[in-house]
């Protein structure tokens, strides 16, 4: 079967920086898939090294290689080879966040993948999509920059279901595609495959991908806006790149994430981010910062945050900033801003009361 496939020109994936990232959203659903197959989905992402937070904080970053590690550790808890491609497949395109707006509202199917193309890097760092036609054929493919990481196989067929899910949505529930190119092996029996996508797989190829007619690129989408979708256009440009560049920024983000579990560490950041504490040390020092710098800055904007709630006691801002104890947080405050949490919250917010008082009128 591999021999009647169209020899078509693929993009070659581009050199990346160390431990590319993708966007929390790439765990989306997967609390209910998890269960579903039998998992904790908690204690599944601690096992990893990642934080339980990232399903809460889509806006999140976290490594490529922790979530093909999260796959591998679901695939052999689960004893289902095939847990990747489900788990893509459950997810569909649920997975593109904001970016599934800008596509939707293309003219036309191939425009709809363009824009998957370009940008593609605002949700993972760590992959390209690359859409190629040749004689009538068109293949939408997904390339990986590292491939040498455990679980990489599950993360490459998860994308191949949110893949054939993302043509479904474009071009109808029904749709099939020509062929489905797997760069690997099968990971189980391959009627299996075939039971799980409605058709025969093609292993072992150049890439992972899928093979349809291009004049299926022509249709036009339904749902189809000009006008928002130049709106969209406008806003996905100003959105941030997922830039190997903006370490400062990850860390910031992962420690947000962490900081209300306890104690964060930079062993811990390096470990979420799949890298050894001395290159982020390094990383951070050629942006001119540090962790500690890093850890003070979110810690001090948090800790603004929380004091607008009037909800939130300052013991409970002491636990959701990572500090063991009250006073090591007071002491902390006093120290960036020259006064106590109470006085910084009745200067910037005067129309706060504290909860005793704010009973007491109710009551009346």
């Amino acid at each position: 079967m591999s021999s009647e496939l169209p020899a078509v020109q693929l993009d070659s994936p581009k050199p990346c920086a160390v431990s590319p990232f993708v966007r929390a959203l790439t765990l989306s659903c997967f609390e209910e898939f998890t269960l579903s197959q039998g998992l904790n989905p908690a204690e599944m992402l601690r096992r990893a090294s990642l934080p339980v937070e990232l399903l809460r904080r889509q806006e999140g970053i976290l490594a490529y290689r922790r979530f093909c590690a999260l796959l591998e550790l679901c695939t052999w808890q689960s004893a289902n080879p095939l847990f990747g491609l489900q788990y893509g497949l459950h997810q569909g395109v649920s997975i593109f966040g904001p970016l599934l707006y800008l596509i939707r509202n293309a003219r036309t199917v191939g425009d709809a993948l363009i824009e998957l193309k370009e940008n593609f890097a605002l949700h993972n760092a760590a992959a390209h999509v690359s859409l190629a036609v040749e004689d009538g054929v068109a293949v939408l493919s997904y390339h990986v920059y590292e491939r040498d990481m455990p679980g990489i196989g599950q993360a490459e067929e998860l994308a191949i279901g949110v893949g054939m899910q993302l043509m479904r949505t474009l071009v109808g529930g029904n749709w099939l595609p020509s062929a489905i190119l797997l760069r690997h092996a099968p990971l189980t029996d391959p009627t299996v495959y075939r039971r799980t996508l409605a058709c025969n797989p093609t292993f072992n190829t150049a890439c992972h991908g899928l093979v349809f007619p291009a004049a299926v690129l022509a249709q036009p989408l339904g749902s189809a806006n000009e006008t928002l979708h130049q709106l969209l256009t406008a806003h996905v440009h100003n959105m941030e790149r997922l830039s190997a560049d903006e370490m400062p920024s990850f860390v910031r983000q992962l420690l947000r994430n962490m900081l209300p579990s306890g104690r964060v560490t930079i062993d811990k950041v390096a470990d979420c981010m799949a890298i050894n504490s001395r290159t982020l040390q390094r990383r951070l020092a050629q942006e001119g910062k540090s962790f500690q710098d890093l850890l003070d800055e979110t810690r001090q904007i948090m800790a603004c945050e929380h004091l607008e709630d009037p909800l939130i006691s300052t013991a409970q801002m002491a636990d959701l900033l990572g500090y063991s104890d009250l006073s090591a947080f007071c002491r902390a405050f006093q120290r960036w801003f020259s006064m106590t949490p109470r006085e910084w919250q009745k200067r910037h917010c005067p129309e706060h009361q504290p909860r005793l008082l704010r009973r007491l009128r109710v009551l009346r």
